[in-house]
Formats: C-alpha cells, sequence, structure tokens
C-alpha cells in the first residue's frame, strides 16, 4: 500500500466544509468526480458500517464496504475499507479484497482563521494511484466550488 496525499484550501469555514462533504446531495456532487453515480448508504457515525456505492455499465449496484474508524466533527473523519458490493452483495474476503482490504481514507480540516484546510491520507495500491491523481484533485476543487458557493 502506498499512502497519497490531497489537500485544498476552501474559502469557507471548518463546519460549512465538514457539512457539504457528508450531506448526502452535495456529497453525490462533489464525488462525481470518481464516478457520476457515486452515492453513500449508512452512517458518518463512529463504528458505524457504510457502502460507497456507484452504478456500474450494466445498471448494477457496487462499490465499497467501510468502516467509519473515526468521525471528530469538524476535524477528523476516519474510514477503514474492508470489502466490495458486487452487484449488491457484501464480498469481506479472499483475492478480490485481499490486495487493499484495511486501508484507510483519512480525512482533517483545519480552521485558517475562517477558511478550511483540508487535507485527505488515502492508501492505494499501485494500479490506482495514476485515477487517485487524476480524481483526487477534481473532486476537491469541486467540494470547494460547493462550500464556497
Amino acid at each position: 500500500m502506498k499512502k497519497m496525499n490531497y489537500q485544498v484550501t476552501i474559502d469557507s469555514p471548518v463546519d460549512h466544509v465538514f457539512k457539504t462533504m457528508l450531506d448526502k446531495e452535495t456529497y453525490k456532487k462533489w464525488t462525481a468526480a470518481f464516478n457520476p453515480t457515486s452515492d453513500f448508504e449508512g452512517s458518518w457515525k463512529k463504528g458505524a458500517k457504510i457502502y460507497f456505492t456507484g452504478i456500474n455499465k450494466d445498471g448494477e449496484k457496487e462499490g465499497m464496504v467501510a468502516e467509519i474508524a473515526e468521525n471528530i466533527p469538524n476535524k477528523y473523519i476516519s474510514i477503514r475499507h474492508y470489502g466490495i458490493l458486487d452487484k449488491g452483495k457484501e464480498i469481506t474476503e479472499g483475492p478480490a479484497v485481499e490486495g487493499w482490504a484495511g486501508s484507510l481514507e483519512n480525512y482533517t480540516f483545519t480552521d485558517l482563521d475562517g477558511k478550511t484546510l483540508l487535507k485527505v491520507d488515502v492508501d492505494t495500491n499501485e494500479e490506482y494511484i495514476e485515477y487517485f491523481d487524476e480524481s483526487w484533485p477534481k473532486a476537491l476543487q469541486i467540494l470547494k466550488e460547493i462550500s464556497e458557493g
């Protein structure tokens, strides 16, 4: 696993950026950079299971199965990925998940005199580095625009 780091400064208070990032409707907007049908099912509460979903080219639901490892409102969120959804079925062991199960996706929110510095640290394997380097900056730019709008 390789840890990738991305960040953006948003001209909006931390509490607004935090809410915008997690709110169902605005979440779909900024994560469209990864998948136009991006969505989530579940809760952002610490310890909760959450599905990060999208619709594949065959019209079937797929995505990631994760746990909210930490949620400190307006400060920090940690997501631990441990499985996938394939045609709506949860897969948490075997070759499909062995290469990245346990990977973390962490968000740190820092107040900069009314602005927000959002840092993202993501574990990934080699095959997704290029995709992440392309998609994360786009996603964070969208989050910046909707948070500032």
